[in-house]
C-alpha cells in the first residue's frame, strides 16, 4: 500500500520554524467559543495535538490494511483506501489544502474516523477489537476543532464510503461462531501505537474537553 503522497503532504506541513499562524488563529477562536482565553502554552499544546493527529494517518492506514487482510476484509478496506487517497489528492476539498495545516485537518479526520468506524463495527459483530488503539476521543476533539458545517459534510462522506464498500455486510459474515473461533486466535495485530502519545488532555486549556 502506497501512502507516499500522504507522507509527502504531511512532511511539507512540518516545514518552517514556527507554528502555522492560521492554525493558531483557529485554536484561539475555538477557545473563545468555549469561553476560554487561551495562552501561549495552551495554544502550543493545541498545535501539538493537531499536528500529531495528522501525522498518525500513514501509520494507521498501513497497519489497518494489514489487520483487515488478516481477518478477510482486504477487499472492503481497499475500496475505503481508494476513497481516502482520492480525498487527500483533492486539493479543493471541504477544507482546501492550500490553507496549510488546517487544510489537512479534514483529510486526517476523514481517514481516522473511517478506520474507527470499521473497528467499531468489527467489535460489535465479532466481540474483538480490530484496532486496539481507540481513536474515538481524538476524533471527537478534532471534530470540535473543525466545527460545522464541515464536520457534517465529512461525516456524511464517511457513512457513504462505509456503505459503498459494503463493510457492515462483510463484517456480519465474519460474525458466525465458526469464523469467530478461527479469528479469536490472532485477529488483532495492533498493540498500543502512537495514538496514546497524543496530548488530548492538553486541549482542556482550549475548552475542548
Amino acid at each position: 500500500m502506497d501512502t507516499s503522497l500522504i507522507e509527502s503532504m504531511i512532511e511539507r506541513m512540518g516545514e518552517g520554524d514556527h507554528p502555522d499562524p492560521g492554525l493558531l488563529d483557529l485554536l484561539s477562536v475555538v477557545a473563545e467559543q468555549h469561553g476560554v482565553e487561551a495562552g501561549e502554552e495552551e495554544l502550543r499544546r493545541g498545535v501539538g495535538f493537531v499536528t500529531g493527529y495528522i501525522e498518525q494517518v500513514p501509520y494507521m492506514l498501513k497497519v489497518a490494511r494489514t489487520s483487515a487482510s488478516n481477518v478477510g476484509l482486504e477487499k472492503e478496506f481497499d475500496r475505503i483506501l481508494e476513497t481516502v487517497l482520492s480525498y487527500w489528492m483533492e486539493g479543493d476539498d471541504i477544507i482546501p489544502d492550500e490553507l496549510g495545516v488546517m487544510g489537512l485537518m479534514d483529510d486526517a479526520y476523514c481517514s481516522l474516523t473511517l478506520l474507527q468506524a470499521i473497528s467499531d463495527h468489527y467489535r460489535l459483530m465479532t466481540g474483538k477489537h480490530l484496532f486496539p488503539d481507540d481513536l474515538t476521543q481524538a476524533n471527537q476533539a478534532m471534530q470540535r476543532l473543525i466545527g460545522e458545517p464541515y464536520v457534517s459534510e465529512l461525516d456524511t462522506l464517511v457513512v457513504r464510503t462505509m456503505k459503498d464498500a459494503c463493510v457492515i455486510e462483510s463484517v456480519k459474515k465474519l460474525a458466525d461462531e465458526e469464523k469467530r473461533m478461527h479469528l479469536d486466535a490472532d485477529s488483532t495485530i495492533w498493540n498500543h501505537g502512537p495514538v496514546g502519545q497524543l496530548d488530548i488532555g492538553g486541549l482542556k486549556g482550549l475548552g475542548i474537553l
